[in-house]
């Protein structure tokens, strides 16, 4: 298999470059990655219409990777409820070595072909789930390991890695394969094809939270009220929907809980 992740960079003699040069240069090798996403939007369209399916019946969706992936995947997981006001559980990211390996490597975590599997038990995994194995390099032994016992047990699965022919984009049920080139350091996969993971991670929570009915017109009205910017904004989006002044949607709002609910309830009760 050719790792184009751990090809040699393009550039040369960084330590010797400007400040402009170097973000300059970063900059130019960013911009392929959305290029290289688009070659893939069929293989994306194809998994998330399986995993819709999946998960309108129930299923829930796990993201699992080490290092920079896992980090990505629990990063998009949980940004899930708060923008949603879905369970805290139905989108779950797990990562290589525990939550502590959140903040701090942990060695050789990615090495144990078994403990991916074990983790997803943990987390309560069953047939009718979806499970995206996330590595750049598409050979985590963590990540092979688990979607090996995803596929013996029912579990849908999908492999997310920049290599063509990689182990990971052959094992899964189905494969999205950025392939963004050498790092402008090289192999330092946290540069592109962390950035092209979490693009694609992006199209699929979002997608998916469309399609299960999280969203109306282009409004996040299931969003929770975390903070007062988000209670201003679903203030403002309970006035749009109503004509209603602003303490007013607000009372509403905050009534209810949600925009959904303060919409529903108004109407209801006009």
């Amino acid at each position: 298999m050719k790792r184009t992740t751990e090809a040699s960079s393009n550039y040369d003699g960084l330590e010797k470059m400007s400040t402009i040069d170097l973000i300059t240069s970063i900059n130019k090798e960013d911009q392929t990655v959305p290029f290289a996403i688009e070659k893939e939007l069929k293989s994306i369209e194809k998994f998330i219409d399986a995993a819709y399916e999946k998960m309108e019946n129930g299923g829930r969706l796990f993201y699992l990777g080490a290092g920079t992936s896992g980090r990505l995947g629990i990063v998009d997981a949980s940004e899930c409820p708060p923008t949603y006001g879905v369970p805290f559980d139905l989108v779950n990211g797990i990562i290589a070595g525990g939550d502590g390996a959140i903040r701090k490597a942990v060695e050789f975590a990615e090495d144990d072909q078994e403990q991916g599997w074990k983790d997803l038990l943990e987390n309560g995994i069953k047939k009718g789930d979806v499970v995206v194995g996330i590595a750049a390099s598409g050979t985590t032994p963590y990540v092979i390991g688990a979607i090996k016992k995803a596929n013996e047990n029912g579990v849908l699965t999908c492999g997310l890695s920049c290599n063509e022919g990689s182990p990971l984009s052959k094992e899964a049920n189905y494969s999205i394969t950025p392939v963004v080139g050498p790092e402008f350091v090289t192999g330092s996969t946290r540069m592109k094809a962390g950035t092209a993971q979490k693009l694609v991670l992006n199209m699929i929570s979002t997608s998916l939270m469309i399609k299960l009915g999280k969203v109306q017109g282009n409004r996040m009205v299931d969003m929770q009220l975390s903070n007062h910017k988000l209670v201003d904004r679903g203030t403002k989006m309970v006035q749009e929907k109503t004509g209603v002044d602003y303490e007013i949607a607000k009372q509403l709002l905050l009534d209810n809980g949600s925009v959904r609910e303060a919409v529903n309830f108004y109407f209801s009760n006009k």
